[in-house]
């Protein structure tokens, strides 16, 4: 995996800036740390909706870490599951059973919804947070984390899809002011992992019930900033003087004044913008167009561009082609084998993306601390092979096969786009079979695959959770969402995958667990409802003045500790 290398060049990039030079230090900042600035980034994609449960894409995950926490996190380094609004919990035995002491003196942001000033959390909260998140209104839509899991769920779903009901989840129970206990149906070893997600972030019953389904224009949460303001052009968050985090050296978090994030139409322009300091970071770097826009090493000496790193981290995500498997046109398994084996997808990383990324030769679950991905056989290129089978599937030389649009959510220039460029090509050459590639954004993609116009698209699927079952839960039947969800938009049924699936989620010993993951790796291997691509490096390009920035394989952004301190000329 690559380490962090050092460039002396300018740019501005994705995420945060500083504006001006904000750089007195803080009467009680100790260890070098300083107080004050922006910092700025950009995003492809709008966000509209700040509420934890409503929030599915990577870009709103990305704020809403700033702005709400939930009862346990990540560590952002190791990935271990430590406790945050929780400052303990206990298992059961038989892993059936979690009990969380809720840490005092933990106060939502000041708020209107609760005349102005926040209010102190309590188990009450992370109740109802939860209740939420079971509940079958339409603004949730991550009842699939938790409904078949926790005891009594799936009956409050039902009862809830126009209202709360007043008698909740009989498997969440208020102990007391600061004890919460949740129970599960089956055994579950890995659920501490899931209440992690930054979708199950904390927020109050009273937020909920004034702004209604205006909240998610006006978040609350507990982190370490607020929403200031969203329009049109971005987001902007404000620090939150109330913050309960201190660092290492005890200074209050947060350093930053602000975070402002702003959109961007191609990657081009977004470096043009980090070269001309108007953001702090750049993600998901276009390599043939660094020196372009950067400009030489004897431009960087001559002190033509800003100092600035690079930091790359192996990502736990996966970049793949996925198939509407009801459809006419990839119903047929030989079909979607046929696009498979068609595609090498060396060629795709090693030239299109000049080495940039992993290729998928092994299953759809990538490389994860005690998962043995490369047990699974994954899809080797044979081209006679895939017009074989395209053949056998009624479409020889891809005669009678109809020209398809390709849904693609990303900008023109990216690595995604040409990731799908790449698969393209490869397809038209190999199995004679057009595919128009429409570049959109992530809503017009799911509204396209909803709605049945979407017969193939390119997806991605960052871990929420350092664990397999983050990403093999994708093709679990029950998990089918009818509304354009993207938690099996492919409509992937298969009894034997269902079968072996509950029987992985409810062993408790974790080398066999993962055993029985594997097994269902294959299966979603030979049975090819998408085309796994690629995994890619998680790669940042940051200002220099930007400190203590830090990157992990889940593309985690925590701006909590970030502070800018302008390097040494």
């Amino acid at each position: 995996m690559k380490k962090i290398f050092y460039f002396i060049t300018v740019i501005s990039g994705l995420f945060f800036s500083s504006c001006g030079s904000n750089e007195t230090p803080h009467p009680d900042a100790i260890g070098g740390k300083v107080y004050g600035g922006e910092f700025k980034f950009m995003s492809s994609e709008k966000v509209e909706n700040l509420l934890t449960i409503s929030s599915i894409d990577i870009y709103a995950q990305r704020l809403n870490s700033q702005i709400f926490e939930s009862l346990v996190k990540l560590d952002i380094e190791s990935l271990n599951v430590v406790p945050c609004i929780a400052e303990s919990y206990e298992v059961s035995d038989d892993a059936k059973s979690f009990t969380f002491k809720i840490r005092k003196g933990i106060h939502f942001h000041d708020d209107e919804c609760f005349g102005g000033e926040g209010r102190e959390v309590t188990a009450e909260d992370v109740k109802f947070t939860l209740q939420m998140a079971c509940s079958g209104l339409e603004i949730n839509k991550m009842n699939y984390l938790l409904v078949d899991r926790i005891e009594g769920a799936r009956d409050f779903f039902n009862r809830s899809k126009k209202s709360l009901p007043k008698e909740g989840v009989s498997g969440i129970q208020v102990l007391d002011k600061q004890t919460i206990q949740i129970n599960l149906n089956e055994p579950f070893i890995g659920f501490d992992k899931i209440l992690s997600h930054t979708n199950l972030g904390i927020f109050p019953k009273e937020a909920y019930e004034m702004y209604g389904a205006e909240i998610g224009k006006h978040p609350v949460g507990t982190g370490p900033f607020m929403l200031e303001k969203m329009a049109a052009d971005g987001v902007t968050l404000t620090r939150n003087p109330n913050y309960w985090r201190k660092d290492e050296f005890g200074n209050q978090l947060p350093f930053l004044d602000k975070v402002s994030m702003s959109y961007v139409k191609d990657k081009k322009s977004e470096l043009i913008a980090f070269r001309n300091r108007q953001i702090d970071v750049v993600l998901e770097i276009p390599v043939d167009e660094i020196d372009n826009i950067l400009g030489s090493l004897k431009d960087a000496q001559a002190g033509k561009n800003v100092k600035h790193r690079v930091e790359s981290k192996s990502s736990m995500s996966m970049n793949y082609v996925a198939f509407a498997c009801e459809s006419p046109e990839f119903r047929d398994m030989n079909v979607r084998k046929a696009f498979n084996k068609a595609v090498d997808r060396k060629i795709i990383v090693n030239k299109l993306l000049m080495g940039e990324g992993w290729a998928a030769e092994h299953g759809f679950v990538p490389v994860m601390a005690n998962y043995q991905n490369e047990t699974v056989i994954g899809h080797k290129y044979d081209v006679a092979e895939a017009r074989a089978l395209l053949a056998a599937a009624g479409y020889p030389d891809g005669k009678g096969f109809p020209k398809l649009d390709f849904y693609v959510n990303s900008v023109e220039g990216s690595s995604i786009h040409k990731m799908c460029e790449g698969v393209a090509q490869q397809i038209k050459d190999n199995l004679n079979i057009e595919l128009n590639i429409i570049l959109c954004s992530y809503e017009q993609r799911n509204q396209a695959i909803a709605k049945g116009k979407a017969k193939i698209w390119r997806s991605g699927w960052i871990a929420d959770y350092p664990d397999a079952e983050s990403f093999l839960s994708l093709f679990y039947s029950k998990n089918i969402k009818h509304d354009g969800a993207e938690v099996n938009a492919f409509r992937f049924v298969d009894n034997n995958y269902d079968q072996l699936f509950e029987i992985a989620m409810k062993e408790l010993d974790e080398t066999k667990r993962n055993e029985l993951f594997a097994l269902c790796d294959q299966i979603i291997i030979d049975k090819a409802p998408v085309m796994p691509v690629l995994t890619d490096d998680f790669m940042a390009m940051v200002n220099a003045r930007v400190r203590d920035f830090k990157t992990n394989s889940m593309e985690t952004l925590d701006f909590s500790s970030i502070f800018i301190k302008e390097p040494k000329k």
